[in-house]
C-alpha cells in the first residue's frame, strides 16, 4: 500500500496481542463486577473499606475462574464474529 503524503496506514495488532488484550478485559470486567458486589449486595465494602474488598476478592480462585471465564468469553466471541 503506498502511502499518500504524511498519512500512514493503520496498522493491526497482531492477533496474539489482540487476544490477550481481550481475554485481559474480560478479566478487568469480571474483577470490577466483583468488587461493586462488595459495596452493593454485601455492603461489607462500606465497613471494612476499599482495600479489605480489594484483598478479599483478588484470591487464586477467583483469578482461575476469570481465566477460564474470560478464555471461554473470548472463544464464543470469535466465533460469533467469524459467524457473522
Amino acid at each position: 500500500m503506498e502511502e499518500q503524503g504524511n498519512i500512514k496506514p493503520k496498522k493491526k495488532l497482531i492477533p496474539f496481542w489482540r487476544h490477550v488484550l481481550e481475554v485481559g478485559f474480560i478479566i478487568f470486567l469480571f474483577y470490577s463486577n466483583l468488587l461493586m458486589g462488595e459495596y452493593t449486595h454485601s455492603r461489607i465494602g462500606y465497613s471494612n473499606g476499599l482495600l479489605w474488598s480489594v484483598q478479599d476478592i483478588f484470591t487464586l480462585t477467583n483469578f482461575i475462574i476469570a481465566l477460564v471465564l474470560a478464555i471461554i468469553g473470548h472463544l464464543v466471541f470469535e466465533y460469533l464474529r467469524k459467524r457473522l
